[in-house]
């Protein structure tokens, strides 16, 4: 068969944004929260009380 028929074809349904879920949206403030303090804990416990 011949490669040079043009094939009409329907175009690929665009998907919806992702939404992120309110779960997160509320955890999220506190695992940086927490990430801050470890790092801090990290940092003064490596560098001798700083």
């Amino acid at each position: 068969m011949s490669d040079n028929v043009i094939k009409f074809k329907r175009p690929p349904k665009p998907r919806p944004p992702r939404q992120t879920p309110p779960w997160l949206k509320r955890l999220l403030p506190f695992l940086v929260i927490a990430a801050f303090l470890v790092a801090a804990y990290v940092y003064f416990s490596l560098s001798n009380g700083g």
